[in-house]
């Protein structure tokens, strides 16, 4: 602080008149503004006026430093396997300084396994996405000279495992630190307050609150965005039911060569998970039976293996070893359904 003074003579009839500092933006008046104040006294003597007596102070505004972060919820809901998946934040300087913003991130909660390749990039149009002029620019580790009160819109964005579960949830927070300003294109020195008193340059302030991933007045601020898996939860059963055998025929056959054998394949997708979409089977026949093509291959059928509908694809020696596979596409398989194909075969 700079201070200057002049010493006043003996006074009658004073006036006084003061100035002051320039209008203050949103995040206060400028670290490195001088704010000067000067006075005047005019007075008297007998009657008859006098030079007027004038003095003065000078002061420089100190750097507080603030930044903010919100996540533009709701959760994003994911499914396993998917890649490049998005939580939208807003980050806010609200330091009364242009500062650069360290980008980092954190998993508070969720199996670490199943979520990797965190990555933030700048969302450029401010649409939520990450579209694919963002993702050609590449991910970013910091915000270059953000000037005082502006917001920049960020992507965090991530992998998720195929081993993720339906209803598994994995929080992230994006911490923004301050660092300092000044040196286009580089990230400067992180920001500590200054010690002791207030000295007559320009003192750092930490003003920041406490965010998800940080502490209070230690100049960053976090928030935490969530992703939500949505899978679907299959179970696949295969069972087998003697239809007639050459002896017995239909009346309690048994599994004999020449017996007729029904095989009935479902897939069951459990309550409240993801409809389970492009699904395929590919069954590969034991090389003791041979497919009856007189009945033929049904699909899409119930949980009985009833009520199907002729489909599916025979090919002779296709599968595996050379065996003869049998393989369909089913229609989609909602929560709470199961679909069917079922087909048979003769034992050799």
């Amino acid at each position: 602080m700079k201070t200057t003074k002049q010493l006043l003579g003996a006074v009658s009839a004073v006036a006084l008149v003061a100035m002051s500092s320039a209008p203050a933006l949103a995040a206060g008046t400028s670290a490195g503004t001088t704010i000067t104040n000067n006075v005047s006294v005019s007075f008297n003597v007998g009657g008859v006026a006098q030079n007027a007596q004038t003095a003065s102070n000078s002061f420089t505004v100190d750097q507080r430093v603030n930044v903010n972060v919100v996540n533009n919820g709701p959760a994003t809901s994911v499914s396993p396997n998917q890649t490049n998946r998005v939580l939208s934040f807003d980050v806010t300087n609200l330091s009364n300084s242009t500062v650069d913003l360290a980008l980092t991130t954190s998993l508070l909660g969720g199996t670490a396994a199943n979520i990797s390749n965190f990555r933030v990039f700048r969302d450029t149009n401010g649409n939520g996405l990450l579209d694919s002029a963002e993702l050609t620019a590449g991910p970013i580790t910091y915000l270059d000279e953000v000037a005082a009160d502006a917001t920049v819109k960020v992507l965090v964005v991530s992998d998720i495992s195929i081993n993720a579960a339906n209803g598994n949830t994995f929080d992230v927070a994006l911490i923004a630190d301050a660092h300092a300003a000044g040196t286009a294109n580089t990230l400067g020195a992180q920001l500590v307050g200054t010690s002791g008193a207030n000295t007559a340059g320009i003192d750092t302030v930490l003003f920041d609150g406490a965010g998800t991933a940080d502490a209070a007045n230690d100049g960053a601020f976090s928030a935490t965005g969530r992703y939500t898996v949505a899978g679907a939860v299959l179970t696949l059963a295969k069972t087998s039911r003697v239809i007639s055998d050459p002896v017995n025929l239909t009346n309690n056959p048994k599994a004999i060569p020449g017996a007729t054998v029904e095989y009935c394949i479902t897939v069951a997708n459990a309550a409240g998970a993801a409809t389970a979409t492009n699904v395929n089977v590919v069954d590969d026949l034991p090389a003791d039976v041979t497919y009856s093509a007189a009945y033929g291959i049904f699909i899409n059928g119930n949980a009985t293996c009833t009520s199907g509908t002729a489909g599916g694809t025979f090919a002779a020696g296709a599968g595996v070893s050379g065996r003869d596979r049998i393989s369909s596409a089913l229609n989609d398989v909602a929560a709470g359904q199961t679909r069917s194909l079922y087909f048979q075969v003769v034992i050799k």
